[in-house]
């Protein structure tokens, strides 16, 4: 099934950071690993990328970022073809924090986040990056650790510090490859509360289907590399849709004590019968 949704907002050129058709990639051994994926990116809003493993979510993000490039297709920035957009310029424009990065642990937070500034280097001046990591650590909530080493961090600590020195950049779009991996439960909820509220716009690839709902505006599902349904949260993530891409049923229940609504997986546990010995 492969589902293009109505979209409830219709997006004007204007609106548009990022407008990305028909790509495509394919691995060195001649493998397709996405195919004519098209999406849109809007400013302030939030989308979701999910899909089982091995769907292309990570190397969607990457192109996107324009770390790879991709086989075919054409992803504009703003009302220009990202192949014409130098590096440097990519770099001020598209912040992206992968799930490998493992920075310098004896590097002070402070210093970590002013890493952001490095695409800025020569247009800006040292007041204006002081400035800028200041007003980041003070956003992410890193004020008190702010001079101390990245070794003291916590899991979720150093997610929010890795956003922060993307914030730095003060790029348009922001792009997040699984920052919940490796997190606790309540440091999840905490990273992402963070990135809705800084009001960037933001593309966030999550394997974890329940924390979706609550987070993002719109949701791109990916299945075997091919867009199966991308358009707004709610649609995007229907019973019949996420039955469909990954064999479950994504469940939203009126929660017990609060007027809000709960996102719960239903996953089958097949029953196997006991091996016995000869």
């Amino acid at each position: 099934m492969d589902v293009r949704l109505p979209d409830e907002l219709a997006a004007t050129p204007e609106k548009l950071i990022v407008e990305a058709n028909g790509l495509s990639y394919s691995g060195d051994n001649g493998q397709a690993i996405l195919s004519g994926v098209s999406l849109t990116i809007r400013s302030g809003e939030t989308v979701a990328i999910a899909g089982p493993n091995g769907a292309g979510k990570s190397t969607l993000a990457r192109i996107l970022a324009g770390i790879e490039q991709p086989s075919s297709g054409e992803i504009r920035l703003g009302a220009v073809p990202i192949s014409g957009i130098s590096s440097s310029e990519r770099s001020r424009r598209i912040a992206y924090v992968g799930q490998l990065s493992e920075p310098d642990r004896r590097l002070s937070v402070r210093d970590y986040v002013g890493l952001g500034r490095i695409p800025h280097a020569g247009l800006s001046s040292a007041a204006k990056d002081i400035a800028v990591v200041a007003e980041v650590l003070e956003r992410t909530g890193l004020q008190r650790l702010a001079d101390g080493p990245l070794k003291w961090l916590s899991g979720g600590e150093l997610q929010r510090a890795s956003i922060a020195r993307a914030l730095a950049q003060e790029a348009e779009l922001l792009i997040l490859d699984e920052p919940t991996n490796h997190l606790d439960a309540r440091a999840k909820g905490e990273v992402l509360s963070l990135v809705a509220s800084l009001g960037v716009a933001c593309l966030c690839v999550l394997h974890e289907l329940t924390l979706i709902p609550q987070f993002a505006d719109r949701t791109l599902l990916l299945k075997e590399g091919r867009s199966a349904a991308f358009g707004p949260t709610a649609v995007a993530l229907s019973k019949e849709i996420v039955s469909d891409v990954f064999g479950v049923d994504l469940l939203i229940l009126q929660h017990p004590t609060e007027n809000r609504d709960l996102s719960v997986l239903d996953i089958p546990f097949p029953k196997f019968l006991p091996t016995t010995g000869t």
